[in-house]
């Protein structure tokens, strides 16, 4: 008689085990460049990700327009100042306001790309985070006649999909190096300035908001205010401000690794 030796089928916990951890590892290598955001890693890991660029210029940049009411704005006291500065529109602001998206550049002004809506990345897929860039960077560079070189992600985070997608569009990732948090609500023009202060410095790249957030109507008013309160704090230390194409080689990024 032939006796065999009988195999163990791995229990049901352990196969339930190897799954999560196999899907765990997956969240993992999805959501890893988000941790971009944060202001201390972000520093240390990409200089070129943060926005560090020449040493005697620091780039002025705003999110989430156009916006038809707050923008023009925007265009008005950056003409009074003789400074230029970097858009990221959004997809979906820039087709409501088609010639306000046009009168941006012949300004003077750099478009760049901040996705299509205000969605966090991390929440979709490859395809339709692909599909999302690429819809925004086609019609932006359509109604504009300017090809967005740029991109930040809302919410300034990254997934490994929109790195990716970024790379296959030759957008080069860039967030910021100092922020006014001027869409709170309790954000005025004092405080922004005062969150901006220490990171005025060469090289860097100042994040703030053309456009309402969905958490602080009107929140574009203090911003507006403070701006000539910035550009004066930036003149005193010397510092040329402008947009990113003068501050920062774009450079086509290499897709993330975990």
């Amino acid at each position: 008689m032939t006796l065999r030796r009988s195999r163990r089928s791995p229990s049901t916990a352990a196969v339930a085990a190897r799954v999560g951890a196999a899907i765990g590892a997956l969240v993992v290598a999805h959501a890893a460049p988000s941790v971009l955001a944060i202001p201390r890693v972000r520093a240390r890991l990409s200089a070129r990700v943060t926005g560090v660029g020449d040493g005697g210029r620091i780039a002025l940049t705003f999110d989430d327009g156009p916006n038809p009411v707050s923008t023009p704005r925007f265009l008005e006291a950056l003409d009074e100042s003789g400074v230029k500065a970097t858009f990221f529109m959004l997809g979906c602001m820039a087709a409501r306001a088609p010639a306000l998206s046009r009168a941006i550049v012949e300004a003077g002004h750099e478009v760049a790309l901040h996705g299509w809506s205000h969605r966090i990345l991390m929440l979709r897929g490859p395809a339709a985070t692909y599909a999302d860039l690429a819809r925004a960077r086609s019609l932006i560079a359509d109604l504009t006649g300017q090809e967005p070189r740029f991109f930040r992600p809302p919410h300034g985070l990254f997934s490994t999909p929109a790195l990716v997608a970024a790379a296959r569009l030759e957008l080069t990732p860039v967030l910021w190096t100092c922020w006014g948090r001027d869409w709170k609500p309790q954000a005025t023009p004092e405080s922004i300035l005062a969150k901006l202060r220490p990171g005025l410095n060469g090289g860097a790249t100042i994040l703030l908001h053309d456009a309402d957030g969905d958490q602080a109507p009107c929140a574009w008013r203090s911003t507006l205010r403070a701006l000539p309160w910035v550009l004066e704090e930036c003149a005193r230390r010397g510092l040329r401000v402008g947009p990113l194409r003068d501050h920062v080689t774009p450079t086509q990024p290499a897709p993330a690794t975990p």
